[in-house]
């Protein structure tokens, strides 16, 4: 464990960068240009400390103590790093995205809108980056506040209930729910330091602990588990490359990362297990999984579909580290990764749809994918990839579930993921296939091509991407591996 002041660079660059692109309002190139400098030099920073963190080594800085033992710390461990390097190289394109959706709409507000991107990609590396609960807590709400002028962009009155909508889940159950948590965690532990193996055994009553872990699932509301899961498909109000943000690079990601802290870094895998916590859990976030996969079903909507999809899919990460097994621990930290690259691709290509076509509803696509093949093809991938087809990254942290639920002795969860991916394909591919092979239900639509350069290589990147995560997934599987099993 070294000091360094690289984590403090990383979770800063994109924070101070928000100056000269507030400064280049007038000149719209000079701004995206600041944007695309900030993206790639934070992903330089991260990747910098890859190495060493690969070598078992973690970089610290300590800004200051707040109460004893309790100080606000940047860490870069084996799971924070995993976080930063998908979170850091998936809003380059994202950026890269925003440039070509919000020129070819001729969006208001442009300044405004890559600014908060660039406040809100510092909070989600500060969240990857936090040494303990206090820190994390502290990013997870300085990212809700900063995506909410992204939320309400539109400046209409959907777009401001929506707006408020969003604020009341996430920051309601932040304050109401892990607020409480984490200061009776310090009560009990007498400090928040994620710790390999956590810091609770031996602290509190069965009950409490319960009822502990309860407040925390509930609490990151980010991750979008049901009951509180009604301000994600409120959010698909916003431009699509906000929608791709929440839902591939930062808030729901930062949700999900927030509960794998608690479960494998507070409680510790021993624990739940010695509770029988870890069994709950699972059973718990199978219903949302199920649930959100069926309501995903009735969806007309395409950015509504895929919110819904992706209510499901976070609880995956979710099951993975309830069963406690190794493949199935493995499998829930993989699919951040997996789902991430699979269902920003979606996103990007429901933008790239809209920008060609004005089309936001699946019953009025019918035949597009001729006329934009590239953008139906990079659909196809990402959706077989959330299916967890090979040779798509999905697959693998699908496969590495299913077996951990073998080695856990759930066969419930066994079927919980067969039936889940089974839907999976129910509401993707209807879409690829009405894209290619139906014929339109009017006419017109013939000057319909695909969308501008700057939303196609974004899309065929991340799309690629999933494919060559199949393949070469190693990275992401060691630094899982250190995270894990140390």
């Amino acid at each position: 464990m070294q000091s360094s002041i690289l984590p403090l660079a990383a979770v800063l660059i994109s924070l101070l960068g928000t100056v000269p692109i507030m400064l280049s309002g007038r000149s719209p190139n000079l701004r995206e240009s600041w944007t695309l400098l900030v993206a790639v030099g934070k992903l330089c920073l991260v990747a910098t400390m890859l190495p060493a963190v690969l070598r078992g080594e973690q970089f610290v800085f300590t800004l200051c103590q707040v109460v004893p033992g309790v100080p606000i710390e940047l860490r870069v461990d084996a799971m924070g790093m995993f976080f930063a390097l998908v979170a850091s190289f998936l809003w380059i394109f994202t950026s890269l995205y925003s440039i070509g959706y919000m020129r070819a709409l001729g969006e208001h507000d442009q300044t405004r809108y890559f600014a908060s991107f660039a406040m809100a990609i510092s909070a989600t590396i500060g969240v990857a980056f936090a040494g303990n609960l206090l820190t994390l807590y502290l990013f997870y709400e300085v990212l809700s506040l900063s995506t909410y002028p992204l939320v309400t962009h539109e400046q209409n009155a959907e777009a401001r209930a929506s707006g408020r909508k969003y604020l009341t889940y996430i920051l309601g159950t932040s304050i109401g729910l892990a607020l409480p948590a984490m200061l009776i965690t310090y009560q009990l532990a007498g400090t928040l330091d994620f710790t390999q193996g956590g810091i609770l055994a031996g602290t509190g009553s069965p009950a409490v602990l319960s009822l502990l872990l309860v407040l925390f699932v509930l609490g990151f509301a980010k991750a979008g588990i049901m009951p509180f899961h009604g301000w994600l498909p409120a959010a698909m109000v916003a431009p699509t490359p906000v929608s791709s943000f929440l839902h591939g690079v930062a808030v729901v990601k930062v949700g999900v990362f927030s509960i794998l802290r608690v479960v494998f870094d507070i409680f510790g895998p021993g624990l739940l297990q010695n509770l029988d916590l870890g069994v709950a859990l699972t059973y718990f976030v199978s219903v949302t999984i199920l649930v959100a996969s069926l309501v995903a079903l009735t969806q007309d909507n395409l950015k509504r579909r895929l919110a819904y999809s992706t209510i499901g899919q976070l609880s995956y990460m979710v099951l993975g580290a309830g069963m406690l097994s190794a493949a199935g621990m493995t499998g829930g930290v993989l699919h951040i990764a997996m789902h991430a690259f699979g269902k920003i691709t979606l996103f990007f290509c429901a933008g790239a749809i809209y920008v060609a076509s004005h089309k936001k509803y699946i019953s009025e696509m019918d035949g597009l994918g001729r006329r934009m093949p590239v953008t139906y093809g990079a659909f196809f991938l990402g959706s077989l990839s959330i299916i967890g087809m090979p040779p798509l990254g999905g697959f693998l942290s699908k496969w590495n579930l299913l077996v951990g639920a073998l080695q856990a002795d759930q066969l419930v969860l066994v079927v919980v993921l067969l039936v889940s991916s089974l839907l999976n394909a129910a509401y993707f591919l209807p879409i690829v296939y009405r894209g290619f092979f139906a014929k339109p239900k009017q006419e017109g639509g013939a000057g319909i091509q695909e969308a501008p350069l700057l939303c196609l290589i974004p899309l065929s990147v991340t799309a690629l991407g999933s494919l060559a995560l199949f393949f070469f997934p190693d990275v992401l599987l060691q630094l899982i591996r250190q995270a894990l099993f140390p």
